[in-house]
């Protein structure tokens, strides 16, 4: 696919890449065309149904992601993904840790190569001889920054979970009691106002409910009660 004319930020590239404003469109723009992927098939179908252990997994974690934030955003993503499989697509504990896995690693590069965000990942996985739906769910959880579309319902709900947890997650911190008594009104209403977490893009969050055929209100209480206990401590 084409990239879209208007470029979108995450809070990713806005801790990483301070530079990238709406007064840099330059910069702005070069960035986000050197992550193009520029091909659609991943891994080898051979591998299908093959996945690290969870040990596997976390250590690759711990390895590659240094940012505690940014460590934290991939359980809590992680976590969803696995909740939404069991509980809303029925799924075995295996493909479970499949949808689980896919969320723990979708960020992995970021951290220590923004530049080669989501490539060196992917190629890691494939070297590891991994399921290629897994690896096809990161290289399209940002199809306006990777250029490749979400076709799977693993694709879609990553995609799904990506920015919307990390804007309610943003809202917490703000909140005296964190999670405690978060409504969905209180979110919609941060989502309306453009000026709170300004860099998490809301045309995205749009399109990747719309991808999934589910309404925001729908997801954002499954985001609140499912990702408020996740902690650090999991990753010891």
């Amino acid at each position: 696919m084409k990239l879209k004319n208007k470029f979108f930020l995450n809070l990713n590239q806005f801790r990483l890449f301070p530079e990238m404003n709406q007064k840099n469109p330059t910069f702005k723009k070069k960035i986000i065309m050197s992550l193009l992927l520029n091909r659609n098939k991943f891994g080898d179908v051979a591998n299908t149904g093959k996945t690290l252990s969870k040990e596997e997994a976390i250590a690759l974690l711990n390895e590659w992601v240094l940012n505690d934030k940014l460590r934290l955003h991939m359980l809590q993503v992680a976590h969803l993904m696995k909740c939404w499989a069991g509980e809303k697509e029925g799924l075995d504990e295996k493909d479970q840790w499949r949808w689980e896995m896919a969320g723990l690693l979708h960020d992995a590069d970021w951290d220590q190569w923004p530049g080669e965000h989501c490539k060196k990942i992917i190629e890691e996985l494939e070297k590891r001889n991994v399921d290629p739906e897994i690896i096809h769910a990161i290289a399209s959880h940002g199809p306006n920054h990777f250029g490749v579309e979400p076709e799977t319902r693993m694709d879609k709900m990553l995609y799904a979970f990506d920015e919307l947890s990390g804007l309610i997650h943003a809202y917490s911190l703000m909140r005296p009691n964190g999670y405690e008594a978060m409504e969905l009104k209180g979110v919609k209403k941060r989502l309306k106002e453009k000026s709170f977490a300004a860099n998490v893009s809301r045309e995205e969050i749009a399109d990747a409910c719309s991808r999934a055929g589910l309404e925001p209100e729908t997801l954002i209480p499954f985001i609140i009660e499912h990702q408020a206990g996740v902690s650090l401590n999991e990753l010891q």
